[in-house]
């Protein structure tokens, strides 16, 4: 999932997945995380890893392990998602965990 070119090239994918799970994890079920949390919790130069942050997570999405919710309805991760998105469990965690 690297990119090459992309803002703080010396965040992997993979290391924005990890924390984008971890965050949603601590967070009781039913309840949401905002992609700039990650990018935040990842580089005090944040915003331009944004776009970043929300293609891991659709690619999450794609996967099962989370939901990203736009006005509190889940969306399908192939959809146009403009504007801003939250990030949860996805549908059915029972246990909350990923």
């Amino acid at each position: 999932m690297q990119r090459s070119g992309a803002a703080d090239d010396a965040l992997s994918d993979e290391r924005i997945a990890e924390t984008l799970l971890l965050l949603v994890a601590g967070r009781a079920p039913g309840r949401s995380i905002c992609p700039s949390e990650v990018a935040r919790a990842l580089t005090p130069d944040w915003r331009p890893l944004m776009p970043r942050v929300r293609d891991v997570a659709r690619q999450l999405a794609r996967e099962g392990r989370v939901a990203v919710t736009q006005g509190g309805a889940v969306r399908d991760p192939e959809a146009d998602l403009r504007g801003p998105i939250r990030i949860a469990h996805p549908p059915g965690s029972a246990s909350g965990s990923i």
